[in-house]
């Protein structure tokens, strides 16, 4: 077990009921796991890469505390913008008062606003797009395709970027994933700025779809990976709702009931950490249990939901993990 410092010491001796307990039951399960020699996946929804996650969540990946990732193509895409235009943000913290002439301005000046803080168009979609567009073209005058990570990936490990880099290299949880390359999992890609960017060129007649593998073939490529991984067990561990838990946590019931292999494992351990409030219909709000019904998780699965705000809660869990 990792030693544990200050921050893990004060979350054992304070958070000691309700949310704040679910969060030091979670770790502790999250490290069970681990110690167990089970594997992890972390799934990254909303806009974490934009509320700098990678301060502690690169160091998990360089620690090999999480193994695979499945997330959405903002937070692909979001923390490589961070990486290159960090000082070109602004920061709102009157987000709630602004009025709509104030959103158009910001608008007009380039600034796209997540919560409290605007990425700059210029200095983090464009300069992305630069670059990116030419390791698509490079792919397709090959005849090759990739997944829209793996060229992310490429970008990063070309150095391209190096001359742009605005923070400590250390703090990007995507290029910790892209020297280790670990897997990843980005369904739904086409919903984010670069899926946008690389649609226009379809549309245009510059690239084909083809080029960017799909969503089918991540979903093939994880049901490999859940294979070849869950002899020990494999844990979902997930941050928020969404396309980036849904998807991938759907690989356990397709194999188990579509191809027939009923000796697949379920998923050995599970965190979801929401704002979501327990609701009708909601998958997001829905407990844990109801995943039993839908062959994802087992009877005896550990099952933990930490109803608050993910950017507070993930990084104490982390900081409790790499014993800090």
């Amino acid at each position: 077990m990792t030693k544990k410092g200050p921050i893990s010491q004060f979350i054992e001796k304070h958070y000691l009921h309700f949310n704040a307990a679910a969060l030091v039951d979670a770790a502790k399960g999250y490290e069970a796991q681990l110690n167990s020699g089970a594997k992890m996946l972390v799934s990254l929804a909303g806009a974490m890469s934009t509320a700098e996650l990678g301060k502690s969540f690169a160091e998990m990946i360089r620690q090999d505390k999480v193994h695979i990732i499945s997330c959405t193509g903002a937070n692909l895409e979001e923390d490589i913008m961070n990486l290159v235009a960090h000082s070109h943000y602004k920061r709102v913290p009157n987000y709630r008062d602004l009025t709509p002439q104030e959103e158009w301005d910001l608008l007009e000046k380039g600034l796209n606003r997540v919560t409290d803080t605007c990425i700059p168009e210029h200095e983090a979609f464009r300069r992305l797009q630069e670059h990116i567009y030419k390791i698509w073209k490079d792919a397709e005058t090959k005849g090759e395709r990739y997944l829209p990570h793996e060229y992310m990936y490429k970008m990063l490990l070309s150095g391209v970027l190096e001359q742009y880099y605005e923070i400590d290299l250390k703090d990007s949880w995507m290029y910790a994933a892209a020297e280790k390359n670990l897997p990843i999992v980005c369904p739904g890609w086409e919903d984010s700025t670069m899926g946008n960017i690389f649609a226009s060129y379809v549309l245009k007649g510059d690239l084909k779809a083809s080029t960017m593998k799909s969503g089918i073939e991540y979903m093939t490529f994880l049901a490999d990976w859940y294979t070849d991984n869950s002899k020990k067990g494999i844990g979902f561990f997930q941050i928020g709702g969404g396309i980036a838990g849904d998807f991938p946590i759907c690989v356990v019931p397709m194999l188990y009931q579509d191809m027939e292999r009923t000796d697949t494992p379920f998923w050995s351990y599970f965190c979801q950490i929401s704002d979501s409030t327990t609701s009708y219909g909601s998958y997001s709000g829905a407990v844990p249990n109801e995943k039993i019904t839908w062959g994802k998780l087992d009877i005896d699965t550990p099952k933990f939901i930490i109803e608050s705000d993910a950017t507070i809660v993930a990084p104490l869990i982390f900081a409790y993990l790499l014993g800090q």
